[in-house]
């Protein structure tokens, strides 16, 4: 059923190019892309997370692109600006990156230099401090190089088995959904459990994903480069109680203040989409002192105060379409509904 829903979303995507929607209205002020890892295409069918991925070749078609569509690039500050003015003859588009991951600054920051375009990084402190638990690589590694996997769930032990990659891929996602249901205490004993159980070095593995202070140091050197946070622990905020989500937007603040030695004034909800935070935290994310923060919610941002700067909606790219046509749909705003005015959310529901 999802292949179904992601085929049609494709077909509606390219009927509305093919109108030409796309060139001749587009519709609010701009747009906040979302990317999560750059790197070269790898080999091997069980690729879960692929959709999260897109390759350095196509991270440059798309700039080249939205520099001939007439885009102007900007930083987050800008962004929360155009998002609060009048509207502005030219679109705009704002290039973000989640998770500091370290094919950021190998395969992602040449291709951003050389074209001299403004993007935000949004980081999750614990992980270039070597700490942060990157659960969904190791769920990965255990289910590419197993056949049978078992493991805790709840109070019972569940056995699978899997021959072949459409199985493997089913089993990531019923799994990977119900660890993302975990308060982050249980997350992180069941993904010790598993990755325990078939020897895979968890903490090793999240360290070499991510880059480190110095990695970070570097693209903070840069003026063209916004760094964000994104908490301290990437959790589910939705799974924690309220004292606690509060705690980890306000110590990622303050840990990313002390490294970088400039206010942090922007936030990335963890994962961002509808089931990874509640109204409260928006509410947090004003009373910790963020200017703004995105989420993964797909649509465009309205100018004259009509999208909430602490709940933006971001375009995630999935990376097993490299089209620029339907690019230029999303990012024209054509695929939207109209934004409601939302104001600011100044009490807790």
């Amino acid at each position: 059923m999802a292949s179904d829903d992601r085929w049609l979303e494709r077909l509606r995507l390219e009927l509305a190019w093919f109108s030409g929607q796309a060139a001749l209205r587009g519709r609010g002020a701009g747009a906040i892309l979302r990317f999560q890892r750059v790197r070269p295409r790898r080999r091997g069918a069980f690729q879960p997370l692929r959709e999260h991925e897109i390759t350095p070749q196509f991270l440059d078609r798309a700039i080249r692109a939205l520099q001939r569509w007439k885009y102007d690039f900007l930083g987050m500050d800008e962004v929360c600006r155009r998002a609060v003015t009048l509207p502005e003859k030219r679109r705009f588009v704002a290039l973000t990156f989640d998770g500091a991951t370290k094919d950021l600054i190998n395969f992602a920051y040449p291709v951003l230099a050389r074209h001299g375009v403004p993007f935000t990084i949004y980081v999750p402190t614990a992980f270039p401090d070597g700490v942060g638990e990157a659960w969904w690589l190791g769920l990965e590694r255990v289910i590419a190089r197993e056949g049978r996997v078992s493991l805790m769930m709840g109070e019972k032990e569940q056995r699978f088995t899997v021959t072949d990659n459409a199985g493997k891929r089913a089993l990531f996602s019923y799994l990977e959904g119900w660890l993302r249901s975990l308060p982050p205490a249980e997350l992180s004993a069941a993904i010790a459990d598993l990755c325990t159980r078939y020897r895979i070095d968890l903490a090793t593995l999240s360290r070499e994903a991510s880059m480190d202070w110095e990695d970070l140091a570097r693209l903070a050197a840069d003026p063209l480069v916004t760094i964000g946070n994104a908490t301290v622990n990437y959790p589910v905020l939705a799974n924690m109680k309220d004292a606690a989500a509060l705690r980890e937007m306000t110590m990622g603040k303050a840990v990313a203040e002390a490294a970088f030695g400039r206010e942090i004034r922007h936030l990335a909800f963890p994962f961002g989409d509808r089931s990874a935070f509640r109204r409260s935290h928006v509410v947090m994310a004003e009373e910790a002192g963020f200017a703004s923060a995105v989420s993964t919610i797909p649509g465009i941002v309205d100018a004259e105060g009509r999208t909430n700067l602490r709940a933006l909606p971001r375009i995630s790219w999935d990376g097993r379409v490299q089209s620029l046509r339907m690019l230029r749909v999303l990012v024209s705003g054509v695929a939207f509904a109209p934004v409601k005015p939302t104001g600011s959310v100044t009490s807790r529901t």
